[in-house]
């Protein structure tokens, strides 16, 4: 019995320590993470702003694609069929910064924003920069399309600086392929956070 008591009361100790020593670190982490909450905010304010001007200038771009598209497409005038040609590869041209403008601003407003993604984690650091590295590739190779029909028509002996684009625009294809492929090694140390991250795209998408 006395032992059973010495036992018991043991327990109860060890207990009401683990009960303090929980509390002393949670007042710790709070008290650690409260000077960073108006720099937290701070800088969702400033994502939020970013989110804005991304979208405003996809806007802007496009109303101003429009007017291309209007110059090549607009019946009558002086215009050649060579200036008509051209007024359609710049509404191109432009379009396609428009959506990259456009991308830019969801990304930044789902990954920042909505989400509050921590970079630390592997799978989001290979989800964030493969979204942003969806648009410069695309946005490039359009760009290089776009020079490649404007030079060959125009003027052939600078293709070039075409083909650097093209070059450049590979480049970074594969160098995106080499950095998801070594990162598959980082992302299976920490396989919660990949289900972390799909849990997160479901309650966005909800």
């Amino acid at each position: 019995m006395h032992i059973s008591a010495v036992k018991s009361r043991d327990t109860q100790g060890a207990r009401a320590r683990l009960r303090e020593l929980t509390g002393a670190m949670t007042g710790a982490a709070i008290a650690y993470h409260a000077p960073m909450r108006p720099v937290r905010l701070a800088y969702q304010v400033l994502y939020v702003a970013a989110t804005v001007g991304f979208a405003l200038c996809g806007l802007g771009l496009l109303v101003l694609a429009g007017s291309h598209l209007l110059d090549g497409a607009w019946p009558g005038g002086q215009a050649t069929v060579s200036a008509r040609f051209q007024s359609f590869l710049e509404a191109i041209g432009v379009i396609t910064i428009a959506i990259a403008s456009i991308e830019l601003s969801q990304t930044v407003l789902e990954e920042e924003v909505l989400r509050d993604a921590q970079m630390s984690a592997p799978t989001r650091v290979r989800r964030f920069l493969s979204r942003f590295m969806v648009v410069v590739v695309v946005s490039a190779s359009v760009e290089f399309l776009i020079a490649t029909f404007e030079l060959f028509h125009g003027e052939p002996q600078h293709m070039i600086q075409a083909a650097s684009i093209g070059v450049a625009t590979a480049a970074l294809l594969i160098g995106w392929g080499a950095f998801i492929r070594w990162n598959r090694s980082a992302e299976e140390l920490e396989p919660d956070s990949l289900d972390k991250a799909k849990a997160e795209d479901r309650k966005v998408e909800e």
